[in-house]
């Protein structure tokens, strides 16, 4: 944690920089427009209020801008550009004050943006080619930032995909060395599923997510990709920093390619101290979302102390679903059998609560059990007979 406030001091402070060497208050956000410092130049004269035009406010107090005001700023050439760009008031689209853009490169990759409010004429050409100066250092900053988040994402995915044993402890022992005092105290482990791409590039920066450490992307079963994320915790009672990241997260994913129908899910682990049994907090955190995409009472974010007897059933295998005396029900032409079963053993057995949660008749409810017994063999009176065709019922649904 201290680490991270040199870096975020770092940034402050060459930001301040470019303020004074232009008279003009600046932001630096990095090439996903997302708000890393904001420096605040004192003047003797007064800033107009108009310098805090919707655009800039949204930035400062949501950390990060829109897509539409992304695209539009990169419609003037910032992505390609090597120097200053100037762009234009155009109140519209909330833009009341020109901007200069300075692009922040590293190797020739943009990696972020100085952005400044400034009218014309602005800042001359000298003040403007020593502000890029400044730009380049915040680039170096940026892109050991880059490595350090690409080494964390090769350490964290090598400890969640690493089997039980020496492999584990060995990668835990990488993770724990690349993350020093951030690998102290408590974590919980969050899985976001399905997740639109393989490339962690695609996912919103750490920083932009508040506790949290790292992310990587893990295969998810046979449907693609999970994204996985470890967030640092005050308290095991409060998995707020957890959850407010679980949800940013879900609707990146639901903005991103998708196959049609197909929905979106996340999952909470139980919190634990060190890094010791992050594999373990993975499987809770993959479980839960696979209970939240199969049963919407849970989600769409999951906690896996909330999921139930899927704690159990997500371990199964995929072919427990498949027991021969259930399999008959489960044929789409008896999905209304199924349901009301399933519904019938969620209340215990009660007629009057199941009749009442469906809507139908007692006699109705009497009727269509009675079916399910006929097509099952399985016998409702009986305590075993149930327990077999509700773990069925819901393993189906994973």
């Amino acid at each position: 944690m201290r680490e991270n406030a040199r870096v975020e001091g770092d940034y402050q402070e060459l930001v301040d920089e470019i303020s004074q060497l232009l008279g003009a208050p600046a932001t630096l956000e990095n090439r996903d427009f997302e708000l890393i410092a904001f420096g605040a130049y004192d003047s003797d004269s007064e800033i107009d209020e108009s310098a805090l035009d919707p655009v800039r406010t949204r930035s400062i107090l949501t950390r990060r801008s829109t897509a539409a005001v992304r695209t539009w700023f990169e419609s003037f050439g910032i992505t390609r550009a090597t120097g200053p760009v100037r762009i234009p008031p155009t109140p519209e689209a909330g833009v009341y004050r020109g901007r200069i853009c300075l692009p922040v490169r590293h190797r020739g990759l943009v990696l972020g943006y100085v952005w400044l409010l400034a009218d014309d004429p602005g800042p001359g050409e000298p003040q403007l080619a020593a502000a890029m100066d400044v730009t380049s250092r915040i680039g170096d900053l940026l892109a050991d930032e880059a490595q350090a988040g690409a080494d964390l994402t090769r350490e964290l995915r090598a400890v969640l995909t690493a089997e039980r044993g020496w492999q584990r402890d060995m990668a835990v022992a990488e993770l724990r060395t690349a993350l020093g005092v951030r690998g102290e105290g408590l974590h919980t482990v969050v899985c976001v599923t399905p997740w639109p791409s393989a490339d962690p590039d695609d996912a919103p920066s750490v920083r932009a997510l508040p506790g949290a450490t790292a992310l990587c992307t893990i295969p998810w079963r046979t449907e693609g990709q999970s994204l996985a994320l470890l967030v640092r915790l005050r308290a095991s009672n409060v998995l707020a920093p957890a959850t407010s990241a679980a949800s940013r997260l879900l609707k990146e994913a639901e903005g991103g390619a998708r196959p049609p129908g197909a929905g979106h899910a996340a999952g909470i682990a139980a919190p634990r101290s060190g890094l010791g049994e992050l594999g373990t907090a993975w499987q809770e955190a993959s479980a839960a979302a696979r209970a939240a995409l199969a049963d919407s009472r849970f989600g769409p974010v999951a906690e896996w102390s909330s999921i139930g007897p899927f704690r159990l059933l997500t371990a199964l295998p995929a072919e427990s679903a498949h027991d021969s005396a259930v399999v008959p029900l489960l044929a789409p032409a008896h999905r209304e059998l199924a349901r009301t079963a399933e519904a019938f053993l969620d209340c215990a057995g009660q007629a009057g609560r199941t009749a009442a949660h469906l809507g139908i008749h007692r006699q109705t409810l009497y009727y269509r059990l009675s079916r399910v017994e006929r097509l099952t063999g399985l016998d409702l009176d009986d305590g075993e007979d149930r327990l077999l065709l509700h773990m069925a019922l819901k393993a189906h649904r994973l």
